[in-house]
């Protein structure tokens, strides 16, 4: 089978059924999503006619990330194969994860160096290449949140968005000449992991110039972009207005591993903050999943006995979209099966975001999981490329 390859520009445009690929955070546990990717990479290019120079980009019109999730979602638009992006991320992982916990005077601060991370970064993507580069094979979105605002920022590609080119008398600086670079890494700048990235965000002469202070998408709701990506190619206010309905808009999610929940948050992690925030962050999980399967036709997980899976109760009263979900709970009960080899500290310690001894182990879940998990017939025909 033969195919079209679309531009950036085309991608956002053109008429017919829109595809969107969601990238969750969870640190150096994005790994375990790219060994999901690998055989939606292959289910895909099978499905292409088998054509080596196959990617994602191609297949998905808007890929969206949240914090780790950036990094591949940056990397996926660039026209990397997913194979590639394994290489880059393996390398990101045991190169910037290697500084200790406190300070030489005992004073808690960011874990890790952004330097290391911020030198990866600009090596991967470029350092004078900007998020609205015609070098990004189609659309892409980051989610990052503004410290000093309170607010969730997702900063898009999209040329028709309305902030993406600033006019002849604005004197804020278009979304679309931040350095890549640099928006990425403000997704990954997990508190107390790395330090803020302070982005210009407006310039006039003469005045200071304004700067934003910037973190984690993953403290935002969306460290599962799936909704904020929706709402992107939805909503009239971000200028995608892509149409809904399951035969029009296929979002497919991929996780990076789910906490166990049979584990109580002090065994997760004995800092307060870091406690509260995790424990936020899956409730956030949850009720962006929660959401997805309520206005969708899905793969679908029961909830709990209340709610079930949601189906019988579809928001609109039917399908907004066609929606995928692929994950793996870090328990011993879904992860022995499919790693039998590993003790039960071994599976315990996955949970860890910045622990590159677990990287290799991470991907061979994630592979494990997706033969279990992902099969060709959940890509409805009606997405598949055109001439």
């Amino acid at each position: 089978m033969t195919y079209r390859i679309l531009t950036r520009d085309e991608h956002f445009q053109a008429v017919g059924p829109k595809r969107i690929l969601a990238l969750d955070g969870g640190g150096l546990r994005g790994i375990l999503a790219l060994g999901f990717l690998r055989r939606i990479e292959k289910i895909l290019r099978d499905r292409h006619g088998s054509d080596p120079n196959f990617r994602l980009c191609h297949y998905f019109d808007l890929i969206a990330g949240t914090s780790t999730g950036a990094i591949i979602a940056a990397a996926l638009a660039s026209g990397m194969g997913v194979e590639e992006v394994i290489g880059h991320y393996q390398k990101l992982g045991r190169k910037v994860f290697t500084e200790g916990w406190f300070s030489p005077k005992g004073v808690l601060k960011a874990r890790y160096k952004q330097k290391k991370l911020m030198n990866h970064l600009k090596q991967v993507f470029g350092e004078d290449r900007t998020l609205g580069d015609q070098s990004l094979q189609t659309g892409l979105l980051i989610v990052t949140k503004r410290l000093d605002t309170g607010s969730p920022w997702p900063l898009g590609n999209n040329p028709s968005g309305l902030f993406f080119k600033a006019g002849d008398g604005d004197t804020w600086i278009s979304n679309g000449d931040y350095p890549l670079w640099q928006v990425v890494r403000a997704s990954t700048a997990a508190p107390l992991y790395f330090d803020p990235e302070r982005i210009t965000i407006a310039s006039e002469k003469g005045k200071n110039a304004e700067v934003g202070t910037f973190v984690d998408g993953g403290v935002s709701p969306f460290n599962n972009p799936s909704l904020q990506a929706f709402m992107y190619a939805t909503l009239g206010g971000y200028n995608v207005r892509w149409k809904t309905g399951p035969e029009r808009l296929l979002l497919v999610s991929v996780g990076t591993g789910a906490s166990d929940p049979s584990r109580t948050p002090s065994k997760i992690a004995a800092e307060g903050a870091i406690k509260a925030l995790l424990g936020l962050m899956d409730d956030c999980a949850t009720l962006v999943e929660i959401m997805m399967q309520w206005m969708s036709s899905s793969t679908a997980r029961t909830f709990d006995l209340e709610i079930g899976d949601l189906h019988a109760d579809l928001l609109a009263g039917a399908p907004l979209l066609s929606y995928l979900r692929y994950n793996i709970t870090l328990s011993e009960k879904e992860v022995r099966p499919l790693l039998p080899r590993l003790s039960p500290n071994k599976i315990e310690s996955l949970g860890a975001m910045d622990n590159p001894d677990n990287l290799d182990l991470l991907l061979d879940l994630g592979e494990a999981g997706a033969r279990q998990k992902v099969k060709a017939a959940d890509f409805p025909a009606a997405f598949d490329l055109k001439n």
